[in-house]
């Protein structure tokens, strides 16, 4: 491959205790804990707007936050979630407690957050690069480069947090990465239809084993067209409707192919065929599904909804076993109860399986040892792919947001590694913010 070589200087635009690189619902709670724990804290977005998944991917609800009875996921995450219902933007459904909402309101709530506790933003900003220290053999980052509208610019930082989901920080800073197994699980595009009959819907909350919310006589009826070849019908996943926002108006989860979405020439491509498929969906499922013979397509997702790519190697691995075993770690920082959700990457089938108990985080999953002033915020935490496929979801990242930013926080205080932190006072200071650490 050509290469070009070029010499610049780039601006410091920034200098701050705590870098937040994404701004979903991880790097929101990140911002926002370390902001109130004293840290002088920026969080960068790539979109103009923050909330990443949520908004940018129309994926909802936002799940699960209770289990067994319990509420799981508390603190900060529930905080924003008041937040939301009380200007109308959010509403629970119980007992799991999954919680629809509408992403114009979930937008504001969340600068309003961020802006309270004193955040910088740097809006419509892609992480371009990153600056280490020279020292021979540090892994000390000590500015990103970012790309935006003025240019490239610099933001420095005593720790930074990856919260860019597909651990873009960490894989520039030179991090380990989990072995990849097999075929990553497939990205999706939501799509938004009008003219539904809502209250023509079938009902699709099922909870037995090994069904996660289908409709599954739709499910049925486009995987007998498929086998019978009488309708182009291209893979599909669920069906699942994301959350009705107003009457007639619904979110459908169920295009699906597999890619490699940290590649930005298959990413493209993807999003092209995902499009293509949401508009030959709607045209299925107006000629054969009653409630939908009126439907119009009126919006596809901004962003492509990613399940899986790159997961940090850390200090800890979290594995499937620990996590469905609910095994509580001295360090556990956060918690989540989401049923492990692996979708085929070459078929319609999911697998889905349903915890006994919700699981634990370790502290040791959120960074990497070699690597004194990084921790991550999201899907790109230390686990295996059983585990990692239930902590993806929005709540429980909301969870390893605030214990990161927390985190951060106490290294700024104390002036060390984030390896270096007293996990017992991390914990009382996470209980008392809210979150739930105890079985």
């Amino acid at each position: 491959m050509e290469k070009i070589k070029q010499e610049r200087e780039i601006p410091v635009v920034g200098k701050y205790d705590v870098v937040v690189c994404g701004g979903g619902p991880g790097g929101i709670m990140a911002a926002i804990a370390a902001a109130r724990g004293g840290a002088k804290t920026c969080l960068i977005e790539r979109y103009g707007f923050l909330g990443g998944m949520a908004t940018a991917g129309l994926v909802a609800p936002i799940s699960v936050f209770n289990y067994n009875g319990r509420r799981i996921i508390n603190g900060l995450p529930w905080e924003f979630v008041e937040r939301l219902e009380q200007i109308g933007g959010a509403r629970e459904e119980k007992p799991l407690g999954n919680i629809t909402f509408s992403p114009e309101k979930y937008k504001l709530v969340a600068q309003r957050m961020l802006k309270e506790a004193g955040v910088d933003i740097y809006f419509h900003s892609y992480i371009t690069g990153v600056g280490m220290d020279k020292n021979a053999g540090s892994n000390r980052i000590e500015y990103v480069i970012i790309d935006n509208k003025n240019g490239a610019e610099a933001v420095a930082g005593k720790y930074f947090i990856d919260a860019t989901g597909d651990s873009d920080l960490a894989a520039m800073a030179g991090v380990p990465m989990q072995p990849v197994k097999g075929q990553l699980q497939p990205a999706s595009l939501i799509f938004m239809l009008s003219g539904v009959d809502t209250d023509a819907l079938p009902m699709i909350r099922h909870s037995q084993q090994g069904v996660n919310y289908h409709d599954l006589m739709i499910r049925d009826l486009f995987t007998k067209l498929r086998e019978e070849g009488t309708e182009d019908v291209p893979m599909f996943g669920g069906p699942w409707y994301c959350g009705i926002l107003a009457d007639g108006i619904v979110l459908v989860n169920m295009t699906r192919h597999f890619a490699d979405m940290t590649d930005n020439r298959v990413a493209g491509d993807m999003e092209c065929l995902l499009r293509e498929n949401a508009h030959r969906y709607t045209e299925l499922l107006r000629k054969y599904i009653p409630a939908f013979k009126n439907a119009e397509l009126i919006a596809t997702a901004p962003m492509t909804g990613i399940r899986e790519t790159r997961r940090i190697k850390g200090a800890h691995t979290l594995t499937g076993e620990e996590y469905l075993e609910a095994i509580d770690f001295e360090d556990s920082v956060a918690r989540g109860c989401h049923p492990v959700d692996i979708h085929s990457a070459n078929s319609t089938n999911q697998r889905c399986q349903f915890m006994k108990d919700a699981g634990f985080v370790p502290y040791r999953s959120l960074y990497a040892t070699e690597y004194p002033n990084m921790l991550v915020a999201g899907r790109n935490f230390s686990a295996d792919e059983v585990a990692s496929a239930s902590v993806r979801v929005q709540a429980s990242v909301m969870g390893l947001g605030q214990a990161a930013g927390t985190a951060a926080a106490m290294c700024v205080e104390g002036n060390t590694d984030v390896n270096g932190i007293d996990s017992d006072e991390l914990r009382r200071r996470l209980v008392k913010m809210g979150a739930n650490l105890s079985k």
